[in-house]
């Protein structure tokens, strides 16, 4: 792997560029500009060096060994189509879209299966764009990657390295089951969260009360509603079979519970949280070597200057944070402060900070 072409350069795609570039130096980084004006996100990394040309013609890519595919998911799917007479036989194409079958079947359709891997790095920021980019954006991430039947074990092998490269765990399974798995985990997750803030606005009344109380649990649940509306209009699209059968299964969850309070069935209302609290707590979140985020949960005194302390034990020893609040949830009997890191480095060097000061780490 020499030279590696890049169509759409965001967070995603400049943090693995980023990556790539430390470990590689020696490689020739290529970005597609598909605007019709000059993008400043592409001059910034070709002042940085991590860009080595920006091409406004796709025919650039002819000699590059791998494609990046990195623009939203109904692009791709486009440019995969054009860079079908372009790239030699040996290029290997992929991208980062978190759905996989609707270009896979594109893939399939141009004759693209011994080149196209699609791939997906389960990991991300509320920031956006190339300015944004970080080397540990990836660390401990699921990384999943979709080849065909008849992919070249060499070609897999490779986009497997270079994964491994981020410090992401690489997955590999079928690109339809990885859409039936992240519209059960994470698509229809947010066309649920958007659907509760659409029935709390509308009813809503002209004072605004359930806006003014609206926190805590509610904010916790619909947090991801905050998403690009752009991007998930065609997450839905590109996922719809996946997303409709989970939608479905859904709806008559609720149906039944609904049902189970309207005659008040104690035991089996009961028994639907119960079950369901068993397995929310059985879910992996904070595994040391897999943990997608890097966070930490501590006992402090639910009271005015907590925070700030906080603030001040980490700022002296150098160590950034990425977000950080009192979690307001009635499963926590004292106050809980959460604090999310951009690494996880920086939360090891948090823990040994906070441990010297005998606070109690929450697990």
């Amino acid at each position: 792997m020499q030279k590696i072409g890049f169509i759409g350069f965001g967070l995603i795609g400049g943090s693995l560029a980023k990556i790539w570039k430390k470990k590689h130096p020696e490689y020739v980084f290529v970005a597609y500009n598909y605007k019709l004006v000059e993008d400043e996100e592409l001059l910034l990394a070709k002042e940085d060096g991590i860009l080595s040309e920006i091409v406004k013609d796709l025919r650039e890519f002819s000699d590059v060994d791998l494609v990046l595919l990195s623009a939203p998911v109904m692009s791709n799917i486009e440019y995969l189509k054009q860079l079908k007479t372009i790239i030699k036989k040996e290029c290997i194409i992929t991208d980062v879209g978190s759905v996989k079958g609707s270009i896979a079947e594109e893939a399939v359709n141009q004759g693209l299966t011994g080149q196209f891997i699609g791939g997906h790095p389960m990991a991300g920021s509320e920031k956006i764009g190339y300015k944004n980019a970080s080397i540990s954006l990836f660390e401990n991430a699921y990384y999943i990657l979709t080849p065909f039947e008849d992919t070249k074990q060499d070609k897999l092998d490779k986009l497997r390295s270079l994964v491994e490269e981020t410090k992401a765990v690489p997955i590999v399974i079928d690109a339809l089951k990885h859409d039936s798995i992240t519209a059960a985990i994470s698509h229809v997750p947010h066309v649920v969260a958007s659907s509760l803030v659409g029935v709390v606005a509308k009813s809503d009344d002209k004072n605004g009360l359930l806006a003014m109380l609206a926190a805590g649990g509610f904010r916790d649940i619909t947090r991801i509603a905050s998403s690009s509306p752009a991007m998930w209009r065609d997450i839905c699209l590109s996922n719809k079979k996946s997303i409709s059968e989970f939608l479905d299964k859904y709806i008559e969850e609720l149906e039944v519970v609904k049902e189970l309070i309207s005659v008040e069935n104690e035991d089996k209302l009961y028994e639907f949280f119960d079950s369901n609290k068993d397995y929310r707590d059985s879910l992996p979140l904070r595994k040391s070597n897999m943990a997608i985020s890097h966070e930490i949960l501590l006992y402090v005194p639910d009271e005015p200057g907590s925070i700030a302390i906080m603030a001040s034990i980490l700022a002296a020893k150098g160590i950034s944070i990425k977000n950080m609040g009192i979690a307001h949830n009635r499963e926590y009997s004292d106050g809980v402060l959460r604090i999310e890191f951009y690494d996880n480095n920086s939360k090891e060097l948090a823990l040994i900070a906070i441990k010297e000061r005998n606070y109690k780490i929450f697990d």
